[in-house]
């Protein structure tokens, strides 16, 4: 496909979206079901017009899924409820960490006693699919910044934070399969556990914490300063995210964790300043549109949140990334050359390995069977997945393996859009 045809594509599927959202959300699948099966069909397993493939073209796979991470961690994280507790959010971060490693152990398990993969290439497949994603779950995740559903809430904190949590196992299992002398194993295990782990989540809730609330508060005395000074609020936010994220990185922290916890903080500090009704027990959160942030000064009709106004661009740049991601996905795959073990990867995973991970990180919770029950089956895998599958080939990984992995990671991605994408709606109506 030429350019040309390109932006014929894109362009008809962004209007068709945009003229029947009201349809699709009506709909009993999900809008991505609809962009994978159009790239399925245009692609190598139907008509052959296009095909992308995700080894030859890792680096600007790389780029389009990490700008789209980022664009929907920091959505997720304006959206988290007001005041931060401990008590609301011990489930999430039990899920973030806790469960996420579980999954990735059971995954790599699996991987390696049934499939006879090699140890790393096994942690490795673990640590591309065990995160959920934000970027495609979001008809299960919080609708807007005042949602108080429990659900919602805990899937979109697990989402904003396990991209960052499972990236120190992809690096884990990249490392072993490039550890050469046995004598420096101890060696590798130390560093990744004090460097890649405990200083990459510990930096970047430094970094995350201080550029959010360091940029509200800024923000907020450039606001009611005289003369009133104009804020571009997406350029702003934008620039937050770019910034937060370089900071981290070059400070060997997790540059996804960072952001989020940058959002959080820029909300959280926001409505703090601007005299947000606070709830003790941190149960309940105001509403975002009814709260005095999210209000227009009377007189001078400027908007007084950078969060809250720039979230509906943030929100229109995630659909984007999201019909063009999956539309690639769909040139990406072809049913024919699917491995063989994609089907019993992807049953392991949505049916024993994400239910138990998050069944043992919830005991002792508070968390419902029921509830236990929606979380473990909502584990939806998307661009997260493919960011690092195609970070692990862009840091070379061995052809044979990649091809493998490659099979194997965008079959599940696949099906999760399917089998999650059908079962989301009415499950959710019924909770």
């Amino acid at each position: 496909m030429n350019t040309n045809q390109w932006f014929l594509l894109i362009g008809a599927l962004m209007l068709a979206r945009g003229l029947a959202a009201a349809t699709i959300s009506r709909s009993p699948f999900t809008s991505a079901i609809v962009y994978l099966v159009v790239g399925m069909l245009l692609g190598p397993s139907c008509l052959n017009l296009f095909s992308f493939d995700p080894t030859k073209e890792s680096g600007p796979l790389e780029m389009l899924a990490q700008v789209a991470l980022l664009i929907s961690l920091f959505s997720a994280g304006v959206k988290m409820p007001v005041p931060f507790t401990l008590e609301r959010w011990s489930a999430p971060l039990r899920l973030a960490w806790l469960s996420m490693a579980l999954t990735v152990g059971l995954v790599a398990l699996f991987a390696y006693y049934v499939l006879h993969l090699p140890a790393g290439a096994a942690v490795l497949l673990g640590g591309i699919l065990a995160p959920t994603d934000p970027v495609l779950a979001t008809d299960v995740q919080v609708r807007h910044a005042g949602d108080k559903d429990q659900l919602r809430f805990n899937l979109t904190c697990e989402a904003g934070m396990n991209d960052g949590s499972a990236f120190p196992f992809v690096l884990l299992g990249l490392s072993m399969l490039h550890m050469s002398e046995a004598g420096n194993v101890n060696e590798h295990l130390i560093h990744w556990l004090l460097v890649d782990v405990l200083w990459a989540t510990a930096g970047a809730l430094l970094v995350g914490v201080a550029a959010g609330a360091g940029l509200a508060r800024l923000s907020w005395r450039l606001r009611v300063m005289t003369p009133r000074q104009d804020i571009m609020d997406d350029l702003v936010a934008l620039g937050l995210i770019a910034v937060v994220f370089a900071v981290a990185s070059l400070l060997k922290a997790s540059g996804f964790l960072a952001v989020f916890f940058a959002a959080v903080a820029l909300r959280q500090t926001e409505l703090k300043l601007a005299g947000a009704p606070k709830d003790p027990q941190g149960l309940r959160e105001p509403d975002m549109a009814k709260s005095e942030a999210a209000k227009s000064d009377e007189t001078e009709g400027v908007p007084l949140v950078v969060s809250n106004e720039s979230l509906v661009f943030k929100e229109h740049l995630e659909r984007l990334s999201e019909l063009t991601l999956v539309l690639l996905l769909g040139g990406m795959i072809s049913l024919r050359d699917l491995p063989y073990e994609t089907i019993g990867v992807a049953a392991f995973l949505f049916v024993v390995a994400r239910p138990l991970s998050v069944y043992v990180g919830l005991m002792g919770s508070g968390v419902g069977k029921r509830m236990r029950a929606m979380i473990g089956w909502f584990g939806v895998r998307g661009i997260g997945s493919i960011f690092y599958l195609v970070y692990a080939i862009e840091a070379g990984l061995p052809p044979n393996i990649a091809g493998q992995l490659t099979g194997i990671a965008l079959g599940v991605i696949m099906l999760s859009i399917l089998v999650h994408g059908f079962s989301v709606k009415p499950l959710i109506d019924t909770k």
